[in-house]
C-alpha cells in the first residue's frame, strides 16, 4: 500500500554518499550497480519504518516520517545494513545522514520551506557513516531511543545558512563508527562570516552560477542595483565554499569607509595582520597573504572602486592561491575580472495568475516568498489568502523583485492591508521607509538606497539618467540620442554615458534586441529628480515629438514589404 505524505510537523531524513563524484569517475559501471543496490536498501528500510521517500536526487535520498522515533530507527538500521553489505570494487559506501524536525508545506509529492533547508545544512556538516540530529529532533527522541542507541552532544555549531547556531547531536550505536573528524560547519574553518538574523530565500540557481564562475576566475565581481541582494548572495556562496579555503574566508565590509587610502589597512586589520612602520600597508598585506589559500569578500566597493581595484590587482598578482569576490554597483575594471549581474528575485508571469492552482504555485516564487515571510515576521496577524495574493504579486512586480524594496513594503503590513500598500506604490519613496534601525542609513529607506547610487554619478551621468525617465518600458540608443541630447550633452556622448549607467547598474541592457530600460523603481526616482530640475516638460515634449515621427514612419511602412518588421517595432515601442 502506498504511504501518504506526512503533513504538519514532519521529521526529515536526508542522506547522501560521501565522495560519490570520485567513485563515479573511477568505477562508473560498478557505481551504477552499487547506487541501485543502495537505493533499494534505503527504500526497504525507510518504508519498513513507516517513512516516505519523496525525492531521489543523484545519490541523495530525501525521506519524511510522521514521528522522529521512526526516522531515527530507520537511520540506525540503514547504516547497519550499509556496513553489512558488500559493495564490490567501489569498496564500502560511506553514507552520511541527518535528521531534523519541523513544519513544511507538502505539495505535489514534494516539500517546501526552511525546515528542509536546515536539514540539508545539517547533512552538509556530517561525514560518511555519521548520523546527526538537530536539537528539535533530539528533544522528541531522547525519552524513547531504540535499543543500544545513545546520543552524543557535539555542542553548538553555526551551519552554513549563516543563521542561528544549532545544537547538534551524533547517534552512537555499538555497530556503527563513533569517531569522526570535526563537523563541516562554520566553526571548523577560520572565518568572520556574520550571523544573519533573517532567512535567505531561494537563489539556488544564482549560487550554482557563482560557484561555477569561481572555478574559472580569481576575481569575481557581483554587480547589480542597490538592494538586489549582492552581499547576502556572496556570504552564502562563501559559507558553502569554506572547506576549499583552509586559511579561511574573510568578509571585509567597506560600506562605512570613506577614505580610499584606508582600504589596505582595513583588510589587514580584519585578517589580524600587523602593519609595519615605514612600509605601505598593501605591501605588508600582500607578503603576509602570499602563502595562504583563502577567499576575501570585498563588500560595497562602488564608492572606493579605484582603491579596491589596486588592492585586488596587487594581491592577485602576489598571492597565487587567493581568490576575491567583490560586491559593487560597478565593476572594478582590472585584467582577469569576471563580472556577474545579480538578478532580481523570481516573479510569476501574468498568465500564471489565471491557473486554477495559482495560489500554491505563486507562493513558491522567490519575491513572493520573501514578502510573505517578512510580512509574517512584521505582523502575527498577517495571512496569505486567495483574496490578497494578487495584491502581493502586484507589489512584488511593481518593485521589480528587488529584495530590499520588498522587505520595506512587507514591513508596512503592521498598519496597512496589502491592497493599500499596492495602491500607494505610485508614491513608493514616501511609503517604503522604516527599515532596520541598525542598518546603514542608505538601507533604511528606498529613497536613501537610490540617493547613494545617484550621488556616485558625475554631473553628465546624472543629467542623462534623469532624462531617461521619459521612456516608458524599453528604448533604443537611437531614441536616447535623439531625445536626451542637447547643448549640454552632445549626441556623440550619449552612448558612452549610457554605457556608464549600465555599468553602474542603473540601466539594464538587453543584448538580444539591443534595447535598454530602467527598472520601474529606478525610473520613478529619476523622474522625481527630473521634475526637480524644471526640464521635465521639455524632455517629455521631445519624447512625444520623436515617437509621433516614429509612428508616422510606421504608418507608411505598414503598407509595404517591411510590414512584419514594423509591426514588431511598434509592439516593442508600445509603452512609449
Amino acid at each position: 500500500m502506498t504511504r501518504e505524505l506526512p503533513v504538519g510537523t514532519v521529521t526529515f531524513l536526508f542522506t547522501d554518499i560521501e565522495g560519490s563524484s570520485k567513485l563515479w569517475e573511477q568505477y562508473p559501471d560498478a557505481m551504477s550497480a552499487a547506487l541501485a543496490h543502495h537505493n533499494t536498501l534505503l527504500r526497504q528500510v525507510i518504508e519498513a519504518h513507516r517513512g516516505y521517500i519523496f525525492k531521489l536526487w543523484g545519490d541523495a535520498v530525501y525521506a519524511a516520517f510522521d514521528t522522529a522515533t521512526d526516522a531515527l530507527a530507520a537511520a540506525v538500521e540503514a547504516q547497519r545494513e550499509l556496513l553489512r553489505r558488500s559493495w564490490g570494487e567501489v569498496g564500502p559506501l560511506r553514507v552520511r545522514m541527518a535528521l531534523h524536525t519541523g513544519v513544511a508545506e507538502a505539495r505535489d509529492g514534494d516539500y517546501f520551506g526552511p525546515t528542509l533547508n536546515r536539514c540539508a545544512r545539517l547533512l552538509a556538516a556530517a561525514h560518511g557513516g555519521q548520523i546527526l540530529l538537530s536539537a528539535a529532533t533530539e528533544e522528541l527522541v531522547r525519552d524513547g531511543l531504540p535499543p543500544e542507541v545513545s546520543l552524543r552532544s557535539l555542542g553548538q555549531h553555526r551551519l552554513k545558512d549563516l543563521q542561528r547556531p544549532e545544537h547538534i547531536f551524533q547517534v552512537v550505536h555499538p555497530d556503527l563508527p563513533t569517531e569522526f573528524s570535526s563537523l563541516r560547519t562554520l566553526n571548523a574553518v577560520p572565518n568572520n562570516l556574520p550571523i544573519q538574523l533573517t532567512s535567505f530565500i531561494g537563489r539556488e540557481r544564482e549560487m550554482q552560477a557563482v560557484k561555477a564562475l569561481l572555478t574559472q576566475t580569481r576575481l569575481l565581481t557581483l554587480t547589480g542595483s542597490g538592494g538586489c541582494g549582492k552581499t547576502r548572495l556572496a556570504l552564502h556562496v562563501a559559507a558553502d565554499l569554506l572547506e576549499e579555503y583552509p586559511d579561511g574566508v574573510w568578509f571585509i565590509d567597506l560600506s562605512v569607509l570613506a577614505d580610499p587610502a584606508l582600504v589596505p589597512s582595513t583588510v589587514a586589520a580584519t585578517l589580524r595582520i600587523h602593519e609595519e612602520p615605514g612600509r605601505p600597508a598593501l605591501t605588508t598585506l600582500a607578503e603576509a597573504l602570499k602563502p595562504r589559500t583563502l577567499l576575501l569578500i570585498l563588500d560595497n566597493c562602488e564608492h572606493l572602486v579605484g582603491a579596491c581595484a589596486q588592492l585586488a590587482e596587487t594581491l592577485l598578482q602576489t598571492c597565487p592561491t587567493l581568490r576575491i569576490v567583490a560586491t559593487s554597483r560597478e565593476a572594478l575594471g582590472i585584467a582577469g575580472e569576471v563580472t556577474w549581474r545579480v538578478p532580481s528575485l523570481s516573479l510569476p508571469q501574468p498568465h500564471e495568475l489565471a491557473q486554477t492552482d495559482s495560489h500554491a504555485r505563486i507562493t513558491q516564487y522567490e519575491a513572493i516568498r520573501l514578502f510573505i515571510e517578512r510580512a509574517e515576521a512584521a505582523s502575527s496577524d498577517f495571512r496569505v489568502t486567495p483574496h490578497n495574493i494578487r495584491a502581493i504579486v502586484q507589489i512584488c512586480q511593481r518593485l521589480d523583485g528587488i529584495p530590499l524594496a520588498i522587505e520595506l513594503a512587507a514591513a508596512r503590513v503592521k498598519a496597512l492591508s496589502v491592497e493599500q500598500i499596492a495602491s500607494r506604490l505610485d508614491d513608493r519613496f514616501r511609503l517604503l521607509t522604516g527599515g532596520s534601525r541598525t542598518a546603514l542609513p542608505r538601507q533604511q529607506t528606498l529613497r536613501a538606497m537610490m540617493d547613494w547610487s545617484y550621488e556616485l554619478l558625475n554631473e553628465r551621468e546624472r543629467t542623462l539618467f534623469r532624462r531617461l525617465s521619459a521612456f516608458a518600458g524599453e528604448f533604443t540608443i537611437e531614441a536616447a540620442e535623439a531625445i536626451c541630447a542637447d547643448e549640454q550633452i552632445p549626441s556623440s556622448e550619449i552612448l558612452d554615458l549610457l554605457t556608464n549607467l549600465v555599468s553602474k547598474s542603473l540601466v539594464v541592457f538587453r543584448d538580444e534586441e539591443a534595447r535598454y530600460r530602467l527598472l520601474e523603481t529606478v525610473r520613478q526616482y529619476a523622474r522625481d529628480k527630473l521634475l526637480e530640475t524644471g526640464e521635465a516638460a521639455r524632455v517629455r515634449d521631445r519624447h512625444r515629438d520623436w515617437f509621433v515621427a516614429f509612428a508616422e514612419r510606421a504608418e507608411s511602412a505598414l503598407q509595404g514589404p517591411d510590414q512584419a518588421l514594423w509591426l514588431k517595432r511598434l509592439e516593442a515601442e508600445h509603452d512609449n
